[in-house]
Parts: C-alpha cells; sequence; structure tokens
C-alpha cells in the first residue's frame, strides 16, 4: 500500500483523490462515472446507515423499498421535478439484446424488444412513491406515513469525482405523507435537525442549518432545509436536505384522503435525504497529509493492537495478551482488532492504520510484557505515551471521548474563523478568493442578483440561516435595501 500522499496545500483535489484510493475506501470503476466502495470504504457506511437508521426509528419511521424503474408517464407527473432531474436521467428504453448478424459474436438491442413505455431509472423516487401513497391512502386514521428507503440511485453527472459525485450513488430517502401542513412543516424540520445531530455528533462535522433560495430548492418543493458544512479547503458542502413539499405531489398524483370533518382534502408531503456523499465530507472535514482521519464514532476500528516480536515465541505471549485486552475493549462497547499478519512489519502496519485512520493504535513488546505497559498512539495527534496494562482499558475509553469531541472543536473552530462579514462586493471577491470560507453578506433577495453574484465569482447562496437575526442593509451586490444576511461560499 503505498503510503506518499500529495500536500493538502500543494492540490487539494488530488490529495482527496489519491486518499480516497490509497486509503482503500473506493475506485474508479469500467462503468463512465460510477464507483466501486471497497470493503473498508463500505465499513464506514454501514457504521453511518446503522446510526441513521436507528436515529429515523427512533423518530417513528420505517424501512420500505420501491422500484428503480419509474414509468416516464409517472415521472412527467410532476411537472417541475421532472424538469429538475430531466437532464440527469437514464432511461431504458429496450429490454432485450440478441445476436448481432453483422457483427458475430456481438450484441446489438433488439429492436423488436422496445418498450411500450419507457422507463427513467430512478433519480429519485418521489413519482413511484406518490403513485403507491394513492393506494395507501383514503382517510386521516391512514396518516401519517412515515417511510424511509435505503437504495441507489443514478443522476448521469458529467463531471464526476469518487463519493461526491457519481453517475450512481447510494442514499436513504425518507417520503413522508400527513393530514395536515404544519405536521409536514414540523417533519421536515424535524429530519433535519436529525440530520445535524448526526453530523455533529457521529461525524464530528459542524454544521449550519438553514433554508435554500428559490433557486436553490429542490424540485417540487415549496421549501427545502439544509445542513451545509465547510471542508478545510475553504469549499461548502451541502451534507443533507429535508423538504417541505407542500401538496404538489399529492395533486400530481391525485392523492386525497377524508379528513376528519368528512370533507376531501390533499395530503401534505415532505422528503429527505442524505448519500454516500458524507463520505467525502468525513474524509476532507478531518483528514490530514498522512491520510484519513476517522471520529471514533465512526471508525470500523476504533483500536488496532499491533505485536513487536522477533520469534513466535514472544508473538504467543502477546497474542495472549492482546486476545484477554480485546476482550476487555469489547465488554466495553470498544471495537478493536488484533493485526497479527506475518507478511508485514510493525512499521508498514503502522504507516497502513495511520492511512486508514484507525483512531488508537495499541503496540505490545516484549518488553512491554515485563514492564506491564503496553504503547498507546493517537491517529488525531500523532502523540505516543507508555501507559500502564491495568490502565489501558479506562485510558482507552476516555481518550476516544477526547478524540470524538477534539475533532468536533478543531473543525468548529476552523468554520467559525472562516465565516466573513462582508458589506462591499470588492471585498466579497477578495476574501473569496484569499481567505476562502463562508461569507456573510445582504442579498436583495432576487434571483437575478443571486445569478449575477455565481456568474462573476462561481459563489452560491448555500443557506439562509435558520438562526441569523433581521439586520437592515444593503444588498452587497445591488445595493438595494435588505433585512437579512445569507451564506455565501463556493461549493462542491
Amino acid at each position: 500500500m503505498s503510503k506518499n500522499l500529495t500536500k493538502r496545500e500543494e492540490d487539494y483535489s488530488k490529495w482527496y483523490n489519491e486518499l480516497v484510493v490509497k486509503a482503500d475506501l473506493a475506485e474508479n470503476s469500467a462503468v463512465r462515472g460510477c464507483m466501486v466502495i471497497k470493503p473498508y470504504g463500505y465499513a464506514i457506511w454501514e457504521k453511518m446507515q446503522a446510526e441513521l437508521d436507528r436515529m429515523f426509528k427512533e423518530t417513528g419511521h420505517q424501512n420500505a423499498y420501491f422500484p428503480l424503474f419509474v414509468p416516464k408517464s409517472l415521472f412527467e407527473a410532476e411537472e417541475k421535478n421532472a424538469e429538475g432531474f430531466a437532464k440527469e436521467c437514464a432511461v431504458v428504453t429496450h429490454y432485450r439484446l440478441e445476436n448481432d448478424p453483422d457483427n458475430e459474436g456481438k450484441l446489438r438491442v433488439d429492436p423488436k424488444a422496445r418498450l411500450e413505455e419507457e422507463l427513467v431509472v430512478r433519480p429519485t423516487s418521489e413519482a413511484i412513491i406518490w403513485n403507491t401513497y394513492k393506494g395507501w391512502i383514503q382517510s386521516y386514521r391512514d396518516l401519517p406515513i412515515l417511510i424511509n428507503q435505503w437504495a441507489n440511485v443514478v443522476r448521469w453527472e458529467m463531471r464526476t469525482r469518487l463519493f461526491l459525485r457519481t453517475a450512481e450513488f447510494l442514499w436513504q430517502e425518507g417520503h413522508t405523507a400527513h393530514a395536515t401542513e404544519k405536521e409536514a412543516l414540523l417533519e421536515a424540520e424535524q429530519m433535519n435537525n436529525v440530520y445535524a445531530d448526526f453530523a455533529e455528533n457521529f461525524m464530528a462535522i459542524p454544521v449550519i442549518k438553514g433554508l435554500k433560495t428559490e433557486s436553490e430548492r429542490f424540485a417540487g418543493a415549496i421549501e427545502t432545509y439544509c445542513i451545509e458544512a465547510l471542508m478545510q479547503d475553504g469549499k461548502a458542502l451541502q451534507a443533507g436536505t429535508s423538504h417541505f413539499l407542500g401538496q404538489n405531489f399529492a395533486k400530481a398524483f391525485d392523492v386525497k384522503f377524508t379528513n376528519n370533518e368528512g370533507k376531501l382534502d390533499y395530503v401534505w408531503a415532505t422528503s429527505w435525504g442524505v448519500s454516500t456523499r458524507l463520505m467525502g465530507a468525513l474524509i476532507m472535514t478531518h483528514s490530514d497529509d498522512k491520510g484519513l482521519v476517522l471520529p471514533p464514532n465512526l471508525a470500523p476500528s476504533q483500536v488496532v493492537i499491533v505485536p513487536i516480536y522477533k520469534n513466535d515465541d514472544q508473538l504467543n505471549e502477546i497474542t495472549e495478551k492482546a486476545n484477554s485486552l480485546i476482550d476487555e475493549l469489547k465488554s466495553k462497547s470498544i471495537s478493536c482488532k488484533f493485526d497479527s499478519r506475518t507478511t508485514h512489519r510493525p512499521g508498514a502496519k503502522f504507516a497502513q492504520h495511520e492511512l486508514q485512520g484507525v483512531p488508537l493504535r495499541i503496540a505490545i513488546g516484549p518488553k512491554d510484557l515485563e514492564n506491564g505497559t503496553v504503547e498507546l498512539a493517537r491517529r488525531d495527534t500523532l502523540s505516543k505515551e507508555s501507559v500502564s496494562m491495568s490502565d489501558i482499558v479506562s485510558v482507552v475509553a476516555d481518550t476516544l471521548k477526547i478524540m470524538q469531541d477534539e475533532l468536533f472543536n478543531k473543525a468548529f473552530k476552523f468554520r467559525n474563523d472562516h465565516i466573513t462579514e462582508v458589506d462591499d462586493f470588492d471585498t466579497f471577491k477578495e476574501v473569496l478568493e484569499t481567505k476562502t470560507g463562508f461569507i456573510s453578506a445582504h442579498w436583495d433577495g432576487t434571483a437575478e442578483t443571486e445569478q449575477s453574484i455565481k456568474d462573476l465569482t462561481k459563489a452560491t447562496i448555500r443557506c439562509i440561516p435558520l438562526d441569523s437575526m433581521k439586520e437592515e442593509g444593503k444588498c452587497v451586490y445591488s445595493g438595494k435595501p435588505s433585512t437579512q444576511r445569507v451564506l455565501f461560499a463556493k461549493a462542491y
């Protein structure tokens, strides 16, 4: 496994791509724009899935699964949604191949096997799900419906990057149906809060909760809530979104219910999702020039034990001690592995585990057995200390908690140090090019100004922060009146 990474300050994009591949997280596949998520990368995604799934179920949601294919007529039913995703859609037109009579040994599409109706490979599932909900909902007694699905989706991206933007990616998408507008709005807010809770307490990534502008909303949504994070290169990353869909999809698919007053009404809806893009956020928030840095709460193995020995007798003694230690750590719900590979020297093992971001490394050698100590190394600070064997379990438990908190605090400080209030456009452009990060500035509320700023600087309005105070001012670009600052940034 190659260890040397491009330095972040030299080429951040190259550093990221190298890290994903060299840390054995993912690689490009034979399919253009699609990736292979390797076992180590998938193990991290499984940890994310498990925590999110638990949080969803604690808020009353159930998992289900809906088809990958959406009939084109259903996809077209909600016009804004169809228009918003049309350019990214992959479409199935035929259902069979046949031998090519003009090219022996090759196959061609059977021209007689054209589908009666073309099928869209889902870029998102609102259409197929709301067509299904029509058969599930008749009365207010059938509501609310709180469904989540873990799935893959396809959005035919032209420019791709592992985890951050791929033609096919993994995600979860929640789709809920409610009897009232208020209930649906509360659901959309609740799930955005769940995402923020997960990002901060498990990923150790501070996020800003906000609303998207009209031009940045999900296609077909009345309101889009979001969480925005800041990466080490000063670019923003949208880490999750939750959409209040109003009655748009219910009207498009004629989903009505009899309310408790006996009157027919359209159902109120939400949808919300996060994807394997979170893997990119995790990598870019914490990692360094030596490789991956993982928050302990999401590390597949929180501790790795590496034996240092010269002969089989020493290895056997160390293995006995290591197995006893692993049992103790597991009893405290600390995940641990023993790297007893005889094909790698200790130095190579250290380098690999450093590259892959294992939070804590314990080295045990013959002298450690004599002295009743071990060497404990932290991945985040790269510090080492000698710890008594009798204390190691409690020290590991305490250190993992400290690491989780310190990773968040470090990212929080970086984020806050890179939020800059700006009141004129020249300063806006200067900060964007030199300091980077979020720019807090007044905006006149028009799509025209938003687009002009994007065209001139490539910066977009990441969100209208939910906790921002009303403040009279002038738009940083047009000079027109404004009542609130919004956050601009260049973004992934």
